[in-house]
């Protein structure tokens, strides 16, 4: 059986999911090949095909993301499981430093987590153009 979604046609049950509250993943590549895992808040835009991890611009999973950026994005992954349930949208990341984009992902983040971030003016955004969706919702 394969889980490997079109991610411009999501089903409600998947798409739900991703609205759900959830603990996440990201994974990034470190510059030695090996992967990087650590847990984040993720939201999902279907319609615009982004994903938004918020974070402080000098992290670690930042690093890693405009170290393997190049003008193509870096390749990384979200997921999120829970009990048999389970998604992961992998595609292109990259880090926007204008308000405007962190204020949007802020707002999306408040929403599905249902806590506003504390301030932080050192805060980006991770976009990932998602090109691919596994799961099963």
């Amino acid at each position: 059986m394969t889980y490997s979604l079109d991610p411009a046609a999501l089903d409600e049950a998947y798409l739900a999911f991703w609205r759900e509250r959830h603990l996440c993943t990201l994974t990034t590549i470190r510059p030695d090949g090996s992967p990087h895992v650590v847990p984040v808040g993720v939201t999902f835009d279907p319609t615009a095909g982004l994903a938004r991890v918020i974070t402080n611009g000098s992290s670690t999973k930042v690093a890693y993301v405009r170290a393997a950026a190049g003008s193509g994005g870096a390749r990384v992954a979200v997921c999120q499981v829970a009990g048999r349930r389970w998604a992961t949208l992998e595609g292109r990341a990259h880090v926007r430093t204008d308000r405007e984009r962190v204020a949007e992902a802020e707002r999306r983040y408040a929403e599905r987590y249902e806590r506003t971030p504390a301030p932080n003016p050192a805060r980006v955004v991770i976009e990932i153009t998602v090109e691919r969706a596994l799961g099963r919702g």
